[in-house]
């Protein structure tokens, strides 16, 4: 059947796609989606995205872990922000995590108000996401987290990663997935080098968490993909 994937290049225009029987990747890979997958590969319970940092406070004193991000930073009296290694199985195992970030945690409720189904994108389940995403049977859109509204580099090349992996599964393309996969091309033989470009990745080697870029930028070290259940994200449970 004919199967259409695209790509929106900030949450900002998500309103321009029918989306209602489509799978959304949400993507934002410096840090929250990486951060999510690797935290739920790593055998958290739940993920809890939430809009604002005030409402991590509804679950305070009820033995969730409180995660607050908010311009690469965390939030003063909050566990943790969303850095990859606060989500080691040591921290997370068997927890559920109440997370607000800048960019990740509005772009999936965007999506949850119309898609058909919404899962997490990121390099570091790069293969099995795109093993899913391949048999299943519904339009996908790449939805990018991007800085603030604006596009960036970093999400942008991944969703033309997924694309250029699972390209012979769909038969519709737009333009901002052309343009993805051209910059994909241009960027995998030195992903750390291209994505130093980006105002995201200077903005967080200013911060002196250049470990975090490196880590975001692993290929295929986790399996997990988190799929959105109500307000958690969860393991999906795969049939392949």
């Amino acid at each position: 059947m004919p199967r259409k994937i695209e790509v929106c290049l900030s949450p900002a225009l998500i309103d321009l796609y029918a989306i209602e029987d489509s799978i959304v990747v949400v993507i934002d890979i410096l840090r929250a989606t990486s951060s999510i997958v690797y935290g739920i590969d790593n055998g958290a319970k739940a993920i809890i995205p939430v809009a604002q940092v005030e409402d991590c406070l509804a679950y305070a004193g009820c033995g969730y872990l409180l995660a607050a991000e908010r311009n690469g930073e965390v939030v003063e009296g909050y566990d943790f922000g969303n850095s990859p290694f606060s989500y080691t199985a040591e921290k997370v195992k068997d927890k559920t995590v109440v997370l607000t970030t800048t960019n990740g945690t509005k772009a999936l409720h965007l999506a949850r108000s119309r898609a058909s189904q919404v899962v997490i994108g990121s390099f570091l389940n790069l293969q099995s996401l795109c093993d899913w995403l391949s048999a299943q049977e519904k339009d996908v859109l790449l939805l990018c987290a991007g800085w603030k509204d604006q596009p960036n580099l970093e999400d942008t090349i991944f969703a033309g990663a997924v694309i250029r992996e699972i390209h012979s599964s769909f038969t519709e393309f737009d333009d901002a997935g052309v343009a993805a996969q051209d910059l994909y091309a241009l960027a995998k033989d030195d992903l750390r080098a291209y994505v130093g470009k980006s105002s995201h990745s200077k903005r967080m080697e200013a911060l002196n968490i250049e470990e975090d870029i490196v880590f975001c930028l692993q290929l295929n070290v986790c399996t997990a993909i988190p799929v959105l259940e109500g307000d958690e994200l969860v393991a999906l449970k795969k049939d392949l």
